[in-house]
């Protein structure tokens, strides 16, 4: 089974194996999903700056991914990842630590 990226990138919601907690959101093109499956290792497509990014290159926060789903369409993917270090650039665990309700 295979995503479908007929119609472009797919959001990618990557979830920390232990806690489930969801860490980030990011979108993959076939490349970087194909990066992903390759190398176990999250790899994304930056819709700003328009190329491929390996997550923790730069920052050496990696994400070792464990498990791959796909939703019922195939449109959507869920990465499970062991986290090392922090998710966010801003230094949060998570991307989403900004509570509105």
């Amino acid at each position: 089974m295979k995503p479908d990226f007929t119609k472009g990138l797919l959001p990618a919601v990557v979830i920390e194996e232990g806690t489930k907690d969801v860490l980030m959101l990011a979108y993959m093109n076939e490349e970087a999903y194909e990066k992903t499956v390759e190398t176990k290792m999250t790899w994304f497509y930056s819709r700003s700056r328009r190329s491929l990014w390996n997550k923790g290159e730069t920052s050496g926060h990696i994400q070792r991914v464990k498990s791959l789903y796909l939703d019922c369409d195939q449109d959507s993917i869920m990465v499970v990842v062991q986290q090392a270090g922090v998710a966010c650039h801003t230094g949060e665990k998570s991307c989403f630590y900004n509570k509105v309700l």
